[in-house]
């Protein structure tokens, strides 16, 4: 059985994948995506989103890292797929599910899963593209209103050769509203040979045991579940606690303290404590001191002033003053 680290735009990016694989579990992780449109886009394009390509396409922890491209243009699609692969990366993720309205208004994501057909040229143009040992992947939902297309479009990826596929048990109307339509991945299931990845409602390892158990699917792709909870991956494959217990906290308390760094180095003052509120948000579900120390730092709007929350609440050492 795998584990993946879901693709999450505008919150799983460098920086969370890389603290996320560090606490372990995870068999390789998703980026967010690349949007492709009339052009072929530069290598810095990839590297910026993955600087892991850097160091053999793998997270600081050693997990391997699968790039995202979106778009609807099948030449452009491979034209970039090809120029991408030059760089290594452990596989090309093809993005036929993200909701979101503008995407979906430009004719990305979550909007093509009425086309099947166009889903198989996509997926031919690209597995062409690029050397047969690279994976070509593919991330759907099961429509857009309704699930009417969503056997035809995971045949259609099929036959366009992608190695394997995630589904998440969602429509794009649905959005991320529980209940996700796991008996949707088991029909799918039933119709293609592929490698099929279950995705959608995994927030414990119940949900884990119960997913696999509806779709009959081995292998489960994670997402805010594994955010909410950074040790979700190891809890399932038995290395940690089934439920976060006050010394798992210790242990988050580190991985908060290593995102805030890495952070720090990567954005604006202004922009750092709308990070850490993102995923202590998150966290919230799992953990009751997230809770507290969400409600620390909310009214915190700039880097220093968080940082001297956190050192107060013991999560970062207190800072050093200067000779």
């Amino acid at each position: 059985m795998k584990l993946i680290l879901a693709p999450m735009e505008g919150l799983a990016d460098d920086v969370l994948r890389g603290v996320l694989t560090g606490a372990g579990g995870y068999d390789w992780c998703v980026t967010e995506f690349v949007r492709v449109t009339d052009a072929v886009l530069p290598h810095r394009c990839y590297t910026r989103l993955s600087p892991e390509l850097a160091h053999g396409a793998r997270t600081a922890a050693g997990t391997p890292v699968r790039i995202q491209l979106l778009g609807n243009d099948p030449e452009m699609l491979a034209a970039n797929a090809a120029h991408l692969a030059r760089l290594r990366p452990f596989g090309i993720d093809l993005n036929f599910g993200c909701p979101t309205p503008l995407v979906n208004r430009h004719r990305g994501g979550a909007a093509l899963l009425g086309e099947p057909g166009l889903l198989h040229r996509i997926a031919a143009a690209v597995r062409a593209a690029v050397p047969r040992e690279l994976p070509v992947t593919a991330k759907m939902r099961l429509g857009i209103d309704d699930t009417d297309k969503a056997i035809d479009c995971a045949l259609a990826l099929e036959a366009g050769g992608v190695n394997e596929l995630v589904v998440h048990a969602r429509t794009r109307a649905d959005g991320y509203k529980p209940l996700a339509r796991w008996e949707w991945v088991a029909h799918i299931r039933a119709a293609v040979k592929l490698p099929l990845i279950a995705n959608g409602e995994v927030w414990t390892v119940a949900d884990w045991h119960a997913i696999r158990a509806a779709t009959g699917c081995d292998d489960v792709m994670l997402g805010r579940g594994a955010v909410a909870d950074p040790l979700l991956a190891r809890r399932i494959r038995g290395e940690a606690a089934a439920e976060p217990d006050a010394a798992d906290w210790r242990e988050v308390e580190a991985m908060l303290a290593d995102f805030w760094a890495r952070v720090q180095r990567k954005v604006l003052p202004a922009q750092s404590p709308g990070r850490l509120k993102q995923w202590l948000g998150l966290m919230r579900r799992s953990y009751p001191q997230a809770e507290r120390l969400f409600h620390a730092v909310r009214e915190a709007r700039r880097g220093p002033e968080v940082g001297a929350i956190l050192a107060r609440e013991g999560v970062i050492a207190e800072p050093r003053e200067a000779a």
